[in-house]
């Protein structure tokens, strides 16, 4: 009987070990984030807002140690965006543009500029 116990025990330990899931998983070492996420996207170019969905969508898809991020409503798309290690789920941009894109396996956040084009997204899934 003690034996039993022991078993099912250490079988429920790893069950759980292997079934949960870290909330700082780093966006540069998984593809967990990878997916579409729907919610409110805007792009701006200078002062002008050209586009702005409360309903809209932004797919990611990541190729190597680089994401893509697809707007919908013909936003231009944010590709080859580089990423080093930042803290927990924050991507710290290499290609000099200014903001943030943080991600998880439920929602999305984008701040990003460059080049005085704007990108935003508060989307989940």
């Amino acid at each position: 009987m003690k034996n039993t116990i022991k078993i099912l025990s250490l079988l429920f330990i790893t069950l759980f070990a292997f079934s949960s899931c870290s909330k700082d998983d780093d966006p540069t070492d998984n593809s967990l984030f990878v997916g579409k996420y729907n919610g409110t996207v805007r792009y701006s170019e200078g002062l002008d807002e050209i586009k702005t969905n409360a309903n809209g969508s932004v797919t990611v898809s990541k190729i190597g140690d680089t994401y893509n991020f697809n707007f919908s409503d013909a936003i231009p798309s944010l590709n080859g965006i580089k990423m080093e290690k930042g803290q927990g789920n924050v991507i710290i941009f290499n290609d000099g543009a200014l903001g943030s894109i943080s991600i998880s396996a439920s929602e999305l956040d984008i701040n990003y500029t460059k080049d005085g084009k704007t990108w935003s997204a508060n989307c989940e899934r």
